[in-house]
């Protein structure tokens, strides 16, 4: 048995998507891709043997040859395209971020839980990589003791020039955001941003690098790396200090030459997360196929990391501790026996001194 998919948006991941789901997911059948660029969705569909590529993503969401959707589009895009496969009852996977704002996201969540059923996932793949997998049972094992603080870089060798800083936040800290999330069970109560000397081969416009500090509801404290033109890889790090020890990534932990170059650093995201992406997508499909919940990161995370990037980016040029916003109440199906309700956030923590 197969699901006949609909890709939106053969950018880089969009094309990615559409050859892991050609030729290495299991019940996966591409029936259209569609980008706003012609040429490059007929040329994507034609090295895949998709029957249909044409520029209107959400003819493809009505189409009924369609049973499902992949959001591989710009960011921007995502709200509104997510919006109408809900509306149409069809499952939906959306790459990060779900959308650009908490407001956005909130539709999404709400119009999800008017239809009843989990449709939406979303494409934090971090969650599926072994590395983050054996670190997040490292910590819930207890051999750490209690989680006191986390380090994380995010390392990219380059960006486009128009890469803004609030992208910076939305579609590169992002991740971090949910993994806080994930790794600890805990939510995140205050941030702080702090702009470093900016790097000399960054976009004028743009504040490269940048240090998001993130507290949880358990105290936890939280630095996070953004780093977008580093040049020499894609290096992506984490490191949890707990009572009784600490526990990082068991990849990329190798020393760096004098002059900066390091071959072991993957030279971009599509090779560092390729295995997460193969998994993610799998269970992704298998669950489409036998009509179960999907079991990845709900629409709600979505929201939630939403919610944080948007104090982040409030914070943008502001000293000390910013309080997040609680997260919205909501009901939801989180599996097909229940409607229980979406935990909302923690009490806010009261402001304390800057991180710095």
């Amino acid at each position: 048995m197969s699901v006949a998919l609909a890709v939106i948006g053969t950018g880089v991941i969009g094309t990615d998507h559409v050859r892991r789901l050609h030729r290495q997911v299991p019940g996966a059948d591409v029936a259209v891709v569609t980008d706003i660029d012609l040429d490059l969705a007929r040329a994507v569909a034609a090295t895949y043997g998709v029957p249909e590529a044409h520029t209107d993503g959400f003819a493809a969401i009505r189409s009924a040859q369609v049973d499902a959707v992949v959001v591989a589009s710009s960011a921007a895009s995502h709200a509104e395209l997510v919006l109408a496969a809900v509306e149409a009852g069809k499952p939906v996977f959306c790459e990060k971020p779900l959308a650009t704002t908490a407001e956005a996201c909130l539709r999404i969540v709400t119009a999800e839980a008017a239809a009843g059923r989990r449709l939406v996932q979303v494409g934090f793949m971090r969650r599926y990589d072994e590395a983050y997998r054996g670190l997040k049972r490292t910590l819930d094992s207890g051999d750490l003791g209690a989680a006191l603080l986390a380090h994380c870089v995010h390392r990219n060798p380059a960006v486009p020039g128009s890469f803004t800083n609030e992208m910076m936040i939305n579609e590169a800290a992002i991740h971090e955001i949910d993994l806080v999330r994930w790794l600890l069970g805990e939510e995140i109560t205050d941030v702080s941003v702090v702009w470093p000397r900016r790097n000399g081969h960054a976009a004028a416009t743009l504040q490269d690098p940048m240090l998001v500090w993130l507290r949880t509801t358990g105290g936890v404290v939280v630095d996070v790396e953004v780093n977008v033109n580093v040049g020499y890889g894609y290096d992506i790090r984490t490191e949890l200090v707990g009572e009784r020890g600490g526990a990082w990534l068991s990849v990329g932990n190798a020393g760096v030459s004098s002059v900066g170059t390091a071959a072991w650093v993957p030279a971009t995201w599509l090779e560092r997360f390729r295995a997460a992406y193969d998994a993610e997508l799998t269970e992704w499909v298998r669950a489409v196929v036998t009509g179960t919940d999907p079991q990845g990161p709900t629409a709600y995370d979505g929201y939630a990391a939403a919610v944080v990037a948007d104090a982040c980016v409030a914070a943008f040029g502001r000293d000390g501790w910013h309080p997040v916003p609680p997260l919205h109440p909501q009901e939801g199906r989180s599996g097909r026996h229940g409607r229980p309700s979406f935990i909302p956030q923690g009490g806010v923590h009261e402001p304390g001194p800057a991180p710095y």
